[in-house]
């Protein structure tokens, strides 16, 4: 396993990494993408195990419900790197259970790579939003070929691939790019169905990245994304070579569905547990700041945070369902019910907006207009703005300060943006969803006891 510092040194490597119109030669020293690199780093530190055949927890395949119930607070805590590492390795281990023995070559590969990324305790970013083009467009019709990427030569030992992976949350600060198609594809799409696994420093790659890290020297006023914020990353594979023993698909169109559905899978499942303990926070702030600003007896607002609280626990209650019913692969990796898991995330998603809205309402304007720490230290205004921040002899005027300021980080700042937008589109959008929700959904059953109910035999149907 890899200690913090180890990860560090394993950063300098000759990867092409930019930042804001300049060329980053040194993340780890960086002042912004820096922090991303010590955040990281402690999730190392953190799981480290010093005997020498040690794996990380972090990157176990799951078996059982039990077993994926115990991975996500372990997640949460090591951070977003140790996340989508999981979310890669669990995604392969999907595929291959899907796959099964129809292409055991390309098993073999990725059974091969989850070893040796667990034995180098390295960090993975999937790659699977492709550039599109013209949505209205397939990808062999697009104006440019590279809109999708493609494999735009075959050698004996391997592929060279083109094209670029959009909104890739931390490509920059892992080792391998897991590069999948973004969709299902059809005869005359081969080269365009590509999975593989590439090195961030390979020859080729280059990553653009963009944050919602604030750019304030004093980060007091963002409690939360002030210390933890993973840039997305622009990739480029501007004709990487990549060997045959790190290419999972080459061509074979009725697979490439499987990749994408197979990320799909565990992107919601992750993306429906961040939610449910963001909805606890909130409920949890909501009722915090009611109290401060001493509205938490009034009727509506009791109603608004009732509201918040039935949310938490319908999300919940779904996260628990589709790990509770979750299913075994003939791999023997355990993955989570497809229909509890799209359900719930379209679900947290939709209405995660009505519950903000809520919170917002609760706390009021303050959320946006309440000094900064700074202020609050100032020898002429600092006292008053304590005083008039507050809102009686037990509430403390810079206590619901920090209250708002969290508020504020969390839901309408850069940060606040930031999720505002991944909510909704992470693991594909609310449409895709529905699709699969309903692919999973027992209609026939349901047909057949409305049938029942209407005293119909099943038969009169039409």
């Amino acid at each position: 396993m890899l200690t913090g510092d180890q990860y560090k040194e394993s950063l300098r490597d000759g990867r092409q990494t930019f930042f804001e119109g300049e060329k980053v030669d040194d993340l780890v020293g960086h002042t912004l993408l820096g922090q991303t690199v010590e955040t990281t780093a402690a999730g190392y530190d953190r799981f480290y195990d010093p005997a020498p055949d040690a794996t990380s927890p972090l990157m176990t395949v799951p078996s059982s419900a039990d077993d994926l119930r115990e991975m996500i607070p372990l997640l949460h805590e090591a951070g977003m790197m140790a996340h989508v590492t999981y979310t890669s390795i669990q995604t392969l281990k999907t595929v291959a259970g899907r796959m099964n023995d129809v292409k055991p070559d390309y098993i073999e590969r990725m059974d091969a790579f989850i070893a040796e990324a667990q034995i180098g305790d390295v960090r993975i970013t999937q790659c699977i939003t492709d550039a599109k083009g013209n949505r209205s467009q397939p990808p062999a019709k697009q104006d440019d070929l590279d809109s999708y990427v493609r494999v735009v030569d075959r050698q004996r030992d391997g592929v060279v691939i083109r094209g670029a992976k959009l909104h890739i949350t931390g490509a920059s600060f892992g080792h391998e790019l897991l590069t999948i198609p973004t969709k299902a594809m059809k005869a005359g799409e081969e080269d365009w169905s590509i999975g593989c696994a590439v090195p961030v420093n390979a020859e080729g790659v280059r990553i653009i990245n963009t944050t919602y890290a604030p750019r304030h020297e004093d980060t007091r006023s963002f409690p939360v994304s002030g210390t933890h914020h993973y840039p997305e990353g622009f990739v480029i594979f501007d004709d990487v070579f990549v060997p045959h023993e790190r290419v999972f698909l080459d061509g074979e169109t009725a697979f490439a569905a499987v990749f994408a559905h197979s990320l799909g899978l565990w992107e919601r499942l992750g993306g429906l547990s961040a939610f449910v303990e963001e909805a606890d926070q909130l409920v949890g702030l909501a009722q915090l700041v009611a109290e401060a600003n001493g509205t938490a007896g009034i009727a509506h607002v009791k109603e608004k945070i009732s509201e918040m609280i039935i949310h938490a626990t319908l999300i919940r209650a779904t996260l628990e369902a589709a790990i509770e019913n979750c299913n075994v692969g003939p791999e023997g990796a355990a993955f989570p019910n497809e229909l509890f898991t799209n359900a719930g995330k379209f679900h947290a998603a939709a209405n995660y907006n009505h519950i903000v809205r809520h919170l917002h309402d609760i706390a009021g304007g303050a959320v946006l207009t309440t000094p900064s720490p700074a202020d609050f230290e100032n020898e002429e205004v600092g006292d008053l703005a304590r005083k008039y921040m507050s809102t009686g002899p037990d509430v403390d005027g810079e206590y619901r300060a920090r209250l708002m300021h969290t508020i504020r980080d969390l839901t309408a700042d850069s940060y606040g943006g930031w999720k505002f937008v991944t909510n909704i589109q992470a693991g594909g959008g609310l449409y895709a969803q529905r699709i699969v929700t309903r692919r999973h959904y027992d209609l026939d059953g349901a047909k057949l006891k409305a049938l029942q109910i209407a005293g119909l035999a099943e038969n009169d149907a039409h």
